[in-house]
């Protein structure tokens, strides 16, 4: 079956779920969002002068080196300069034997956070948490991302995959009925994209302010009329390691832009 690439904005939510799932093309050759944006957000996350994102990366690098807690530590204290971070988000999320599930980068954040510095945990969406996330997945920009999904990660990646390829909300779609299905096509005024990890926390023109891949799992689930789950959970983070895994060898580009 033939398909347009620019589904008419009227022919509605429902209407573009029934079209979408109708066909099942088989998977592209992943590529990043940054591919698919226009050459104007390109150019604005190319910049790092221009690209807002580096806002939230500036306050990472002021809470990098800021004591807090009754520790009396900061994350220099234990970690020295920023540039140590260099690789070490491109294997997230990872297996933690201490209590037996996957770790997003920002858990382990909180990990440091509540443990080392005896500090109080940021909140997943916090522009604390935001802005440190950045910064240090930034000294990884450029490099492959190579999450692992062997030994005790293996279970927690078949739940993300369920996920994924699972049906829900009222309108009975599941992750790849778009990202798998249909990169290219054009939903009202987004382009569908291959929906990977690679450039989060991304600063979206529609937010208008930086936000974790979490997040953007929230909507998504909105999008769809499926009840969304809270950032951090069990199910997120399952997922975001099936869509890791998935991006493997594509190069972390965060803070990345997006429409």
């Amino acid at each position: 079956m033939k398909y347009t690439k620019y589904v008419a904005s009227a022919a509605g939510l429902l209407g573009l779920g029934a079209l979408l799932v109708a066909c099942s093309p088989a998977e592209p050759k992943l590529e990043s969002g940054y591919d698919f944006a226009t050459p104007e957000t390109q150019a604005m996350q190319d910049d790092d002068f221009s690209n807002p994102g580096f806002m939230w990366v500036d306050i990472g690098a002021e809470e990098w080196a800021t004591v807090d807690g009754e520790a009396g530590k900061s994350c220099e204290s234990c970690h020295g300069d920023l540039s140590t971070m260099k690789g070490v988000t491109t294997s997230y999320p990872k297996y933690n034997a201490d209590d037996k599930k996957m770790r997003a980068l920002q858990h382990q954040i909180n990990n440091c956070r509540t443990e080392q510095m005896k500090a109080k945990a940021w909140k997943w969406e916090s522009d604390q948490m935001l802005g440190m996330s950045a910064i240090i997945k930034n000294q990884s920009k450029g490099m492959p991302l190579n999450v692992s999904i062997k030994g005790e990660a293996a279970p927690f990646y078949e739940k993300g995959k369920e996920f994924y390829f699972q049906r829900r909300g009222t309108l009975d779609m599941a992750c790849k009925h778009c990202h798998i299905d249909y990169p290219g096509v054009k939903i009202r005024a987004e382009v569908l994209s291959n929906g990977l990890p690679n450039g989060f926390p991304t600063y979206r023109l529609k937010w208008q302010k930086l936000g974790s891949l979490h997040r953007r799992f929230r909507g998504c689930n909105s999008n769809i009329r499926a009840e969304p789950y809270e950032r951090g959970s069990e199910e997120y983070t399952n997922l975001e390691l099936f869509l890791t895994h998935r991006a493997n060898g594509v190069a972390v580009e965060s803070p990345s832009v997006r429409k």
